[in-house]
């Protein structure tokens, strides 16, 4: 199936970090899938991005959803909730019924949703982020298999245990996993994908103890402390940023 436009909704993950262009400008694994699909549909292919890093579930709601809407592409995909899993106090479950709503919506327009569950947050993050990552992944295929969702299973995905797939922070994707996201989402609708996409790197040598607490340490002062900083002013990483593509454009098109 050629799709004719594609709007991504979501959170850091979404809008690309850490996968730079030689500008500094976020890539990510959603553009990397809108430009594969172009290829099918030709030059009057519409992508747009919505996505703000720091963006909490009713924030992606109450800013994104009305605007795609309006847009009535064919193709959206929405992946939310995981910066409301960082924080002290959250209803998972509360998070998945806000989800549904909004999938529900988009269903009617009769768009093609995708979804995630997402990879294994517990190789880098506490446990108790699993747990509450573990409700928004059974939410998310029980969505999917309810509304006819393309769902993404990058918790199967074995190689998001690898660091590589990581950046420094520990949170967000490095270059080679916005490729393996893109690659397998173009997967899951039926597209063809470049094999380099999905490649990952030779696991490295276990870090001997004193040298792996000495990199948890500068983690936490580089990456942790700076992000608890900022939850305790009440503040965001996202507060003065826009979505990169707010409308729909063909692809080499930016604002």
């Amino acid at each position: 199936m050629a799709w004719r436009s594609f709007v991504a909704m979501g959170d850091s993950f979404t809008e690309g970090l850490n996968d730079a262009y030689p500008d500094g400008r976020f890539r990510g694994w959603a553009d990397l899938v809108a430009t594969r699909l172009a290829v099918d549909s030709g030059p009057d292919f519409g992508y747009a991005n919505l996505a703000v890093r720091g963006k909490v579930m009713h924030q992606i709601v109450d800013e994104q959803l009305i605007p795609t809407l309006a847009m009535r592409p064919d193709l959206v995909s929405i992946a939310a909730g995981g910066n409301d899993a960082l924080r002290v106090r959250v209803d998972p479950h509360a998070l998945v019924r806000d989800l549904e709503a909004v999938v529900r919506r988009l269903h009617d327009t009769g768009a093609d949703v995708i979804l995630f569950r997402f990879a294994d947050v517990t190789v880098n993050l506490p446990a108790i982020l699993g747990r509450r990552a573990a409700v928004l992944n059974d939410g998310a295929r029980m969505i999917a298999r309810r509304y006819g969702g393309h769902l993404v299973d990058l918790f199967a995905d074995d190689a998001f245990r690898h660091p590589h797939m990581w950046s420094a922070d520990r949170l967000h994707l490095s270059p080679a996993g916005h490729r393996r996201v893109a690659g397998q989402v173009l997967n899951v609708l039926g597209v063809g994908v470049d094999e380099d996409w999905m490649l990952v790197p030779p696991s490295p040598e276990p870090t001997p103890w004193l040298l792996a607490r000495g990199a948890d340490l500068r983690w936490a002062r580089e990456h942790l402390a700076p992000w608890v900083g900022r939850h305790l002013l009440g503040h965001s990483s996202g507060e003065m940023v826009t979505p990169k593509r707010p409308e729909l454009m063909p692809i080499g098109t930016a604002e």
